[in-house]
């Protein structure tokens, strides 16, 4: 083990030797090989790549879910012998370096295998073709809906009378407003049910995905008349939980009302349903979407509260003289971040469970007398969710939540000048202030790639949002809100919850404020897929080095993705599943076919924040199709197999949503309704060097096992 420690740094310390056999280094770029291999170094001595596990365990999963099928079984048998003899050669050598890169790579391995396990454990078939019928089912969740509907999650589809039975393994339903449900009731009614949509657009969120990967393998709707058969018997932990949060969320709107109620409920129990589009994009332009959903900033301040007040209480009684009241205060913040976290909606809300981990973590090393804001707890923390839920991984709120956290934490770490002067209120206040504002920048800086992904929008102006709102979320709108869950059980509830009604009105005060400084200057970028991985890496090597050497890989990150991760605006965009087609037309775009207003091009004039017009310019319609006409190009769409005859050939594109015959695919570009069936949503950019489309589907391969089979 000795000739292990000695070797920690291999490579590294031989290039470190190269190198310092010259007193003066030979060159700028050498000088920095050196400074960062020494970096490295001391961060391997230091057993920082614990720290880098997290990291290994997304690389695998990301290496399984790129990939364009299945890997077989002699993949997964040969790459799982090379691993274990890895580990074996690691020991038998006694290598301490060897041994821990071995890990790492087994941990890659473990990540790749990772969602095939889960999807054999909690994975269901995928429904194929639409089925109606009468059906008996279990309700298993209740998850709120928009508008007031409810969403639950049936199991055990039993079909009724003439309905043909389903192979999935649950279905999510969507309710009208008047049927109140819970979990373990069993209901009867009129269902249909349909296959799960692929995205909306490629890169976007795929449903099927993560339904996979949850059980849901259908979404439907109710058609007729439902009836509960039987309510849930005996008692249910999952049925208390759910009958306190919608206790708790009726007597926030029974006091409150509108987007004031509905921020109050996503605050105290999770449920976003209700607030409204407009205040969504208030709070999103001034940087203060992450408020309204529970994570870290909530937890912390809710749990980091019962710590502070009850060791203030305890060490204010004389009685409690030589107890462990530090340890009381922090076994008491664990209870109540637990108890928080079940009203936000348990492990299903990962920033929550992130954080709560995360707390529970920190107040542990307070049990243990260590230092508690680590990035190895960051580790365990993200180690643990990624085991629990690693298709979490791919979605936005695992990302953002990992990457403030990592960020913060790093930042941390980092040497920092002893404070100076006098300890006064006003010094005090500055403080608060200063931290407040640095924290919003760090936090924002950190996610700032992911949140343009994934929202095409970023908040210049997010440091002062958080500034000048964070004061009434820590001071007024989560104590009151706290106290008023406590005093629920008295009757004495109002007072309170209109105090938290009231910071909230000014957090909303401040978004609009914010929001309109912010006019002309936020941005919506469209970023490549590949900028997500290049991510993961920056954030990997923040996390590893100590020292001032890990701004530098963030540093070059940055710069590559502004020279090449930007994606143009699309020429054309053709839906799967209706008639809707959008081709650029000037500054915005236009239908060829299709309406306004419908789901699908709604989403892409968000996504794109582009206007698209009800009609193209350079369209024209008849009888049996369309064509449009641009300076660049034309586009035929043919509704009517009568329209080949003319249009095969004579165009750029030509688009037919049934069959081409065999004469058209040889002459031109075409999409037909094969390529819609199995790739989904298409977006084109035109290629005028090449006189032909970039074509782009939305679904790059069907042999996967989320993907739905067309038939």
């Amino acid at each position: 083990m000795e000739a292990g420690r000695q070797g920690t740094s291999g490579l590294l310390r031989f290039w470190h030797r190269l190198h310092s056999q010259s007193a003066i280094p030979r060159a700028p770029w050498d000088r920095i090989v050196l400074a960062i291999s020494s970096a490295v170094s001391r961060s391997i001595e230091h057993r920082r790549l614990f720290v880098l596990l997290p990291f290994s365990l997304i690389a695998g999963l990301v290496l399984y879910a790129i990939l364009p099928g299945e890997p077989s079984r002699l993949l997964y048998g040969f790459a799982s012998l090379l691993a274990a003899m890895a580990l074996l050669a690691a020991l038998w050598l006694g290598s301490l370096t060897a041994l821990r890169w071995s890990v790492q790579l087994a941990c890659v391995w473990l990540g790749f295998c990772l969602l095939p396990l889960h999807g054999l454990a909690f994975g269901t078939p995928m429904l194929v073709f639409p089925a109606f019928g009468t059906y008996e089912a279990v309700v298993d969740e209740v998850l709120p809906g928009d508008a007031g509907a409810q969403r639950v999650i049936v199991s055990r589809l039993a079909p009724q009378q003439d309905a043909r039975p389903v192979p999935i393994r649950r279905a999510r339903i969507l309710l009208p407003p008047d049927i109140a449900l819970e979990p373990g009731d069993t209901i009867k009614g009129a269902l249909r049910l349909a296959p799960i949509p692929g995205p909306v657009l490629p890169g976007a969120h795929d449903g099927q995905f993560h339904s996979y990967f949850s059980g849901i393998g259908a979404y439907g709707s109710v058609t007729g008349d439902l009836e509960r058969l039987q309510r849930a018997e005996g008692f249910s932990v999952a049925h208390a939980i759910q009958t306190l949060r919608n206790r708790i969320g009726n007597r926030l709107a029974t006091v409150l009302a509108g987007d004031t109620a509905a921020i109050a409920k996503a605050m105290v129990v999770g449920d976003q349903s209700g607030i409204s589009d407009e205040t969504r994009d208030l709070m999103a332009a001034a940087g203060l979407a992450h408020i309204y959903s529970i994570s870290g900033l909530h937890l912390s301040i809710v749990a980091g509260g019962i710590f502070w007040l009850l060791r203030l209480v305890l060490a204010s009684v004389p009685a409690s003289v030589g107890w462990p009241v530090k340890k009381i205060a922090a076994l008491a913040g664990i209870l109540a971040a637990f108890l928080y976290l079940l009203l936000a909606g348990g492990i299903d809300n990962v920033p929550a469970f992130r954080s709560t981990l995360m707390l529970a973590l920190i107040f542990g090393a307070v049990l243990a007398g260590r230092q508690a804001l680590t990035m190895r707890n960051v580790a365990i923390a993200a180690i643990v969710i990624v085991l629990i839920d690693p298709a979490s991984v791919f979605r936005p709120s695992f990302q953002l939540s990992f990457a403030a956290v990592v960020g913060l934490i790093g930042i941390f770490e980092l040497p920092r000048p002893q404070a100076v002067g006098t300890s006064g209120f006003l010094r005090r206040l500055s403080n608060v202030v200063i931290v407040t504002a640095w924290t919003s920048f760090v936090a924002g800086l950190a996610t700032l790639l992911f949140s343009a992904y994934h929202f095409q929008q970023t908040a210049p102006l997010g440091v002062i949002g958080n500034v000048l709102a964070l004061p009434f979320v820590s001071l007024v709108i989560m104590p009151f809100g706290v106290l008023s869950v406590l005093v629920m059980p008295l009757g004495i509830d109002a007072p309170f919850i209109l105090a938290m009604g009231w910071g909230i009105d000014r957090m909303v005060d401040v978004a609009a404020l914010v929001a309109g400084w912010s006019q002309g200057w936020t941005g919506n970028p469209l970023l490549a897929g590949w900028t997500l991985v290049v991510a993961l890496g920056a954030l990997a090597w923040f996390a590893f080095l100590e020292d001032r050497w890990r701004f530098a890989l963030p540093a070059a990150a940055s710069v590559l993705i502004l020279i090449f991760g930007f994606l143009p605006r699309p020429d054309v965009i053709i839906a799967d599943t209706t008639q809707a087609i959008a081709v650029r037309d000037g500054g915005g775009m236009g239908l060829a076919t299709g309406r306004t207003g419908s789901f699908a091009v709604d989403v892409w004039s968000d996504h794109f924040q582009t206007p698209i017009a009800a009609t193209h310019s350079g369209g024209h319609c008849d009888g049996v199709g369309c064509i449009v006409t641009t300076p660049d190009y034309t586009i035929a769409v043919a509704t009517n197999a009568s329209a080949f005859a003319e249009d095969c050939g004579r165009h750029d594109l030509l688009i037919a949503r049934i069959v081409p015959p065999a004469y058209c695919t040889g002459n031109g570009q075409v999409i037909g309704q094969a390529q819609l069936q199995s790739g989904g949503v298409h977006v084109l950019y035109w290629r005028p060097g090449q006189g032909s489309f970039a074509i782009r589907p939305a679904i790059e391969t069907l042999n996967r096992p989320w993907r739905v089979q067309p038939r």
